[in-house]
């Protein structure tokens, strides 16, 4: 039986010093983890690299939230944070793109993996909002991607996992498919069982008090804070052992 590979969704570089500190094998550095994860700024990479030593880190090459069709424009701050990602020697970069109609954008997409060579490619979730998604299974393998990132076009992995035991099937080694969103400690081995998976994404966090003495909690930063802005996220090494 294959090893159970488990990848962090990590939002900061103290985040992924915690995924290795707690034995996962992968991290995808991410900023704007509300908004379903943007790309991380430089200094944040640089940090993670230099602060960790045998974790793979993946950086997400997002300009924005919302939808997978891009501008022009964002188009090129991809190709640029492409770039970015190579200069600072991460692992690999994880990235997704659709046409209007809901497939995928296999001319855009070739234009990012010729850019991104030779770094790991992972096709994120914009594969659980795609039309057809037996067709993008073989077009990402066409293409040459490492791994899907994917809940089975599913709210989360569990309800997804029909769809992501076929797609394991229909993969056949071709590609990786990780199951990703919802996948906790209590639900792993039963994702893992009925997909046949060996590699998941998950986030492992707990939340992180403020040092702040003097607070003035009627001034908040943002304009829809879910939360107290004296509280944070952040990858816990304990949390990512349970799933090993």
């Amino acid at each position: 039986m294959k090893r159970r590979i488990i990848e962090i969704c990590a939002n900061s570089a103290q985040s992924c010093v915690e995924a290795e500190q707690g034995g996962a094998a992968r991290v995808e550095l991410c900023a704007a983890i509300p908004e379903g994860g943007t790309t991380p700024s430089y200094g944040e990479i640089k940090a993670a690299r230099e602060l960790t030593s045998r974790i793979d880190i993946n950086i997400i090459i997002r300009p924005r939230g919302g939808d997978f069709l891009y501008t022009p424009a964002e188009v090129r701050s991809m190709l640029y944070d492409i770039e970015m990602a190579k200069e600072l020697k991460v692992h690999g970069v994880v990235f997704g793109c659709l046409t209007p109609d809901g497939d995928i954008d296999v001319t855009l997409l070739k234009r990012l993996m010729d850019a991104a060579k030779p770094l790991s490619v992972t096709f994120h979730r914009a594969f659980d909002v795609c039309r057809n998604p037996f067709l993008a299974l073989e077009q990402l393998i066409d293409a040459g991607c490492d791994r899907i990132l994917t809940s089975g076009q599913e709210k989360d992995a569990v309800t997804g996992i029909p769809l992501l035991a076929e797609l394991v099937k229909r993969a056949a080694g071709r590609i990786i498919i990780m199951p990703g969103c919802g996948v906790r400690e209590q639900n792993i081995a039963r994702i893992e069982a009925e997909t046949g998976a060996t590699e998941f994404h998950t986030s492992a966090r707990s939340v992180v008090q403020s040092k702040m003495i003097y607070r003035k909690e009627r001034v908040p930063m943002g304009s829809s804070a879910v939360t107290s802005e004296f509280e944070t996220v952040e990858t816990d090494r304990n949390k990512v052992a349970l799933y090993l």
